[in-house]
């Protein structure tokens, strides 16, 4: 079954948000640190967040299985952050499908940068795409 990319909405942030916490469970595991920034995340800043950038979402099955958001700043420079996927669907190409279409919706800009945590085995999925 293939799923749908969609903008997400406000109303999709609680999912997202505790998808979001799934997704990085393994990483605050990895690093013995549960205090990281996408753990601690609160619904107030997440909303925040939403006012200034783009988030997409992936629906499969009709739930939320993966999330990234995305920004340009002044430079026209777009900076990717938090791409997601539910660790029950990882590898199965929603992560890249993702990322293709923030590289769509951003096609004009002069660069892209994606924050991703240090040496982590999913950031390394992101070499093969050619992100790294």
């Amino acid at each position: 079954m293939e799923g749908i990319i969609k903008k997400a909405t406000k109303e999709d942030l609680p999912d997202i948000l505790n998808l979001q916490k799934k997704a990085f469970e393994r990483v605050a595991m990895e690093v013995n640190n549960f205090n990281i920034s996408p753990m601690t995340q609160t619904l107030e800043s997440i909303t925040e967040e939403y006012e200034k950038r783009q988030f997409l979402k992936y629906i499969l099955e009709g739930k939320i299985v993966g999330s990234v958001r995305a920004h340009l700043d002044d430079e026209n420079v777009c900076h990717i952050g938090r791409l997601i996927v539910h660790p029950e669907f990882q590898n199965r190409g929603i992560g890249k499908a993702l990322m293709k279409e923030i590289e769509n919706i951003f096609k004009n800009c002069v660069m892209y940068e994606i924050f991703t945590g240090f040496n982590s085995k999913n950031t390394r999925a992101l070499y093969k795409i050619g992100v790294c």
